[in-house]
């Protein structure tokens, strides 16, 4: 039945006032009756730029230190010459040798550039017996041990300035610190731990540092390379009944220690700002989920997304700022993949309203702008902005298999996040000056770089990572779909961004230049590689399918796209897992999600968290029970697989895509119960619902901008609340269109 609805309203205004989400429970903790004996097995803290792994080695506490921004920039990669140009004719000669050994072999052969490790603090902790419990509370990020004396150790990485704090209590006797350089000289020792560590930290060539020991105090100096060097210091204090309380900081060559003025009390005074940001932090959205597994990894990825993003910060690395404690550079130096790990690092904080957290990555894009542009000219030879594909912090490139180290389409996949931070936040500001001008220079360097065939744009040369790894096959003479779906995603968002931006006729010129891109290459078993190309055997990248999920250019509910994506999943799931990482069956929950799969969805988010994480809920990339999912075995830490995991969890209950919000898109019927509070919507909308008894109940959505929500209830039948009659509103719809004022909130409960 249609009616008009305008049921009695109730004003419900923000005026200010956010509701409290729920927090993490002690269920959501880290808690074992042991210290792990393993790096990547550790206790995690950080705030961004400081991070410390809480962990035992030699029979001595460890705190593994580390700072974002402590890098080796040293340039191993001279592009002087070498030109995208250059690499096309060597493909086409077939030639392609020069090319590896120019473009791809320093990446392997030089020790630099590189993320650095910076220290360790260590007490020995053997006259205190037995750990009892050690846990990390994640409502407050702060890491307590108990021991079998009575004794008791707590830390923190202080959330809102540059340090970390350590206390005991209840020590038989006097524990001091003892500060551990790294070994950057001396012979060079290999580590066979299975991490894909890369080589010894010796190989780097640095002096040996040195400790300067003081009144309780001990200042480390490490000399790096080129006249720089990093500084840690620690400062501690004995009191009475056995306490010691101290406080360490990192600097580096730009940034001059700074000593607290005393000791006495500082743990305390530090730890009230700490909490209260945690407390903020953990208000901004929240989910109950019936599967214990899901959620508590669900929050343990939230935890660690508000350790390594922060405002000021350096954009999440491979690692972020728990860089492998082991001796060797971290796996893949720790550097900044741009074919998958960046982005995926970022999906979760859109819709988890952490907007703050995502803007860290769209201001370091911004801060490297600059130099990808001088890149783009050099290598590309034309004008407008493309992104190294591995990058250092500076943004420098740093090869390796150049067909996506130096792809073409790198700065498309960026430009999404200009466009989410965008849509998620509407805000005109960030429109004018960071979205629109971003989005403006990628698609003139796309524009630039294609060519014109017969009326068809094509790209010289195109790649699907990391098909054929970096061998000639590697490259393709038509667009493969990964690059084919960037590129109509570019010209697409840049056409929106100038139309919202006032740019009518550069909004015209962007859906020219789209509409002569040719269409995707798909056959009976859905997206293929590229012409010609069907994916024949398993693989960890999904790259073929970035149409469908993260670009959002298929719809399911359309049915030519249906088509296109049920059998693509089907062609997915002929070929296997066993070539997958952890990260590919985070992405794939993704795909199924988008395809309305709720089950199978949730089946992979149960296999990553069951196999491919660390006790401590590290991404491991590989099977870590033996090979039941996947042939990688091996356990090299990354965190886009933690992430991309919570982006998972989020698209079973919150989907946007294609101008209309989805609400429970995807959830299985066997959850009975399942809630979340201000998940975050396209448009800047506030969304919060509930499913009792098996049975959608109640949707809540706050606009925080003024704007459009075209929103598809799950259910059909449904009362509105909310501050003025709304027009047109019809039950029964599919997708109820409703113009809301920034701070109106509106309430459908089902009947």
């Amino acid at each position: 039945m249609t009616k008009q609805l305008f049921y009695a309203c109730t004003i419900l205004l923000l005026a200010g006032i956010t509701q409290a989400a729920a927090q993490p429970t002690v269920r959501h903790n880290l808690s074992f009756n042991k210290l792990a004996t393993r790096w990547d097995e550790a206790m995690p803290l950080g705030n961004g730029m400081l991070g410390a792994l809480v962990w035992e080695k030699n029979k001595r506490l460890r705190l593994s230190l580390d700072r974002a921004d402590l890098w080796d920039d040293r340039k191993a990669l001279d592009l002087t010459g070498y030109t995208f140009k250059w690499v096309e004719a060597q493909v086409l000669k077939k030639d392609y040798q020069p090319v590896q050994n120019a473009l791809d072999a320093p990446y392997d052969q030089s020790p630099y550039p590189t993320k650095l490790p910076a220290a360790a603090i260590e007490f020995d902790i053997s006259p205190l017996g037995k750990v009892v419990s050690n846990i990390l509370d994640i409502k407050t990020a702060i890491n307590t041990v108990r021991f079998e004396n009575g004794a008791i150790f707590s830390c923190y990485v202080q959330a809102s300035e540059q340090r970390g704090y350590f206390r005991f209590e209840h020590l038989p006797a006097g524990i001091d610190p003892a500060l551990v350089m790294h070994n950057y000289s001396g012979n060079i020792k290999a580590t066979n731990d299975n991490s894909h560590a890369g080589e010894g930290l010796q190989k780097l060539g640095y002096s040996t540092g040195t400790l300067t020991q003081g009144n309780q105090s001990i200042l480390y100096h490490q000399p790096t390379a080129q006249g720089k060097y990093y500084e840690v210091l620690v400062k501690w204090q004995s009191g009475k009944g056995g306490s010691l309380q101290g406080t360490w900081t990192i600097t580096n060559t730009q940034q001059a220690v700074i000593a607290p003025a005393a000791i006495a009390n500082l743990y305390n005074t530090g730890q009230t700002s700490h909490i209260n940001w945690w407390k903020q932090f953990w208000k901004q959205s929240s989910v109950a989920l019936p599967d214990s597994l899901l959620e508590k990894q669900y929050y343990l990825e939230l935890y660690k997304l508000g350790c390594v993003a922060r405002p000021g910060a350096p954009a999440i690395t491979l690692q972020a700022v728990w860089t492998a404690d082991n001796g060797s550079l971290p796996p893949w130096k720790g550097d900044f993949h741009n074919d998958l790990n960046t982005q995926l690092s970022y999906w979760p904080a859109y819709t988890a309203n952490h907007l703050s957290e995502s803007a860290s990555f769209t201001d370091w894009l911004w801060k490297i702008k600059a130099g990808n542009e001088q890149f783009t000219k050099q290598y590309f030879e034309v004008g407008g902005l493309n992104v190294p594909g591995v990058a250092t912090i500076s943004g420098a490139p740093m090869g390796g298999w150049i067909q996506y180290a130096l792809s073409p389409t790198v700065s498309a996949w960026l430009s999404q996040h200009f466009y989410w931070q965008w849509k998620y936040s509407m805000d005109p500001q960030f429109l004018a000056n960071k979205a629109y001008p971003y989005l403006h220079a990628a698609a003139t360097f796309l524009e630039n770089i294609t060519r014109l065939e017969n009326g068809v744009r094509m790209l010289p040369l195109s790649s699907s990572p990391e098909y054929h790894d970096n061998d000639i096959r590697a490259w393709f003479r038509q667009w493969s779909n990964y690059d084919l779906s960037l590129a109509k995603f570019l010209f697409k968002a840049a056409a929106e961004v100038s139309k919202a931006h006032g740019k009518t006729a550069e909004s015209q010129h962007w859906q020219q230049v789209l509409n002569e891109l040719p269409a995707f290459e798909v056959n009976e078993t859905g997206f293929t590689l590229a012409p010609g190309e069907n994916l024949e055997a398993s693989h960890r990248h999904m790259s073929q399918y970035m149409a469908i999920y993260p670009l959002a250019l298929l719809d399911i509910n359309r049915p030519a796209d249906r088509t296109v994506i049920e059998n693509s999943l089907k062609g997915i799931e002929a070929m296997g897992t066993r070539a997958w990482c952890g990260y590919s069956f985070s992405w794939m929950a993704c795909l199924y999600a988008r395809a309305y799969e709720a089950d199978k969805a949730v089946q992979q988010l149960q296999i990553f968290a069951s196999n491919f994480c660390s006790p401590n809920s590290f991404h491991l990339n590989g099977d870590q029970k033996g090979g039941q999912y996947s042939g990688f075995t091996y356990r090299p830490f990354t965190l886009e697989g933690n992430f991309a995991f919570a982006q998972g969890v989020q698209e079973l209950l919150l989907q946007s895509r294609e101008g209309y919000v989805e609400v429970f898109p995807a959830v299985p019927k066997s959850w009975q119960e399942v809630s979340f509070t201000d998940l975050r919507a396209e448009g800047a909308f506030l969304v919060s619902a509930r499913k009792e008894k098996g049975v959608p109940v109640y949707v809540k959505v706050t606009a925080t901008r003024d704007g459009l929500l075209n929103i598809r209830l799950p259910f059909k039948k449904y009362r509105i609340q909310s501050k003025v009659i709304i027009p047109g509103a019809t039950e029964g719809v599919d997708t109820l269109p409703l113009h809301l004022r920034q701070g109106q909130v509106v309430e459908f409960e089902a009947y």
